[in-house]
């Protein structure tokens, strides 16, 4: 098992704040070489605010652009990868974002489609969907789409990105990558309810070992552990791929019958486990970022209706999705209600981070040239 992210949340009040930068990534440092002497791989640290709206208000779009080449100036300086700056609610602030994206490498944002208090925001799914195409046009293979997404009821102190954002004192929580301990439990059963079983003792043992280490943090620097989110994190390696786990079940591949229930069956596992949870704690299913999910997207055995469905049981939503280039801002913008309907008749979080992929159609390879991402196949869309 993996810490795939310690993820420190600030709050700014305006980008002078540049100390409480500095204390996150110091922290972030202490935290890492803390959980390396316990033997855990730490994959990454990340840092990520409030909305930017609110630390940025007042100034102009130029403005914001440059002070925001300039926050990330500084995150660079203090070796800081990820940094999420929030999410933006208004149509207006939405439709930076693209701006914000382009005069930038490792800034993060998102965008609020609804919630259960207020409903749906029509047209703030239409504006994230003219986000997501722009950006898809002017980044290399449209790979822009990584740093952001849109999503519907989600709530601060997400670890994973680019969902994430903070309200608060500083605090930290901790996303895990599980895929190793899931594959072992399937590996060892032949019937859901001994997997099940399986599994919740996996990871009671395991995670309990990690809140131990994330609470004696906690104490020793007096900032806020806000918990684990337990979501199944992608791997990238056959051995620990989702995907490839659920086959050690159901009599076929991913997609196939029994596709549904496993994956309900996941959910109820990692919403239970005896330890503080936050976040998603449900199951991700990005495309591009699991081995397994693309092999199978390749295949055709699964499409964006399957997805869909899976999140009504679990996880997070649409994530790297790969779809066709010319694809049109009204379709991008009906999945998005379509993804927030979901998320809040069932009151859950979810997100959409969809790549349409220029000058590329359906049944076409994607080419990314990431470390985090593997190739499929596009998606079709209707």
């Amino acid at each position: 098992m993996k810490i795939r992210t310690i993820t420190t949340g600030i709050s700014l009040q305006s980008l002078q704040d540049q100390e409480t930068i500095k204390q996150a990534a110091d922290f972030n440092q202490q935290a890492k070489i803390l959980f390396e002497k316990q033997g855990y791989e730490v994959q990454t640290t990340r840092i990520a605010t409030n909305s930017w709206e609110e630390y940025l208000q007042g100034l102009s779009k130029i403005e914001i652009i440059n002070g925001i080449q300039t926050l990330e100036k500084l995150c660079q300086s203090l070796n800081i990868s990820f940094f999420n700056i929030g999410y933006a609610s208004k149509p207006e602030t939405i439709d930076i974002i693209a701006d914000i994206n382009k005069n930038t490498s490792i800034i993060y944002c998102s965008s609020k489609i609804g919630d259960s208090e207020t409903g749906i925001n029509f047209e703030n799914a239409r504006e994230s969907a003219k986000v997501i195409k722009r950006i898809s046009q002017e980044s290399e293979n449209g790979y822009g789409n990584f740093r952001f997404c849109a999503w519907a009821n989600c709530q601060p102190g997400i670890p994973f990105f680019p969902t994430a954002y903070h309200r608060g004192n500083t605090s930290f929580a901790i996303g895990l990558e599980l895929g190793e301990l899931v594959m072992q439990a399937f590996s060892q059963a032949k019937n859901m309810i001994t997997v099940e079983q399986n599994l919740q003792l996996l990871l009671e043992s395991e995670l309990n070992q990690v809140a131990v280490i994330a609470e004696k943090i906690s104490d020793r620097f007096a900032i806020t552990y806000t918990g684990i989110d337990t979501s199944l994190a992608p791997s990238l390696d056959k051995k620990n791929s989702i995907a490839f786990a659920y086959e050690k079940l159901i009599n076929g591949k991913f997609g196939h019958s029994g596709t549904l229930s496993i994956s309900g069956m996941l959910t109820r596992v990692l919403k239970n486990v005896p330890v503080k949870i936050c976040g998603y704690s449900g199951l991700m299913l990005p495309v591009c970022e699991d081995v397994g999910l693309a092999t199978r997207a390749n295949e055709q055995t699964y499409d964006i209706t399957n997805l869909l469905l899976y999140s009504a049981v679990c996880g997070c939503g649409l994530d790297t999705v790969p779809i066709p280039g010319d694809i049109t801002i009204e379709k991008i913008a009906a999945l998005l209600i379509d993804l927030a309907t979901l998320a809040i008749k069932l009151d859950k979080p979810l997100s959409a981070r969809l790549f349409p992929i220029p000058n590329k159609k359906s049944g076409e390879m994607t080419t990314f040239n990431s470390p985090y991402l593997v190739d499929c196949k596009i998606f079709t869309f209707d």
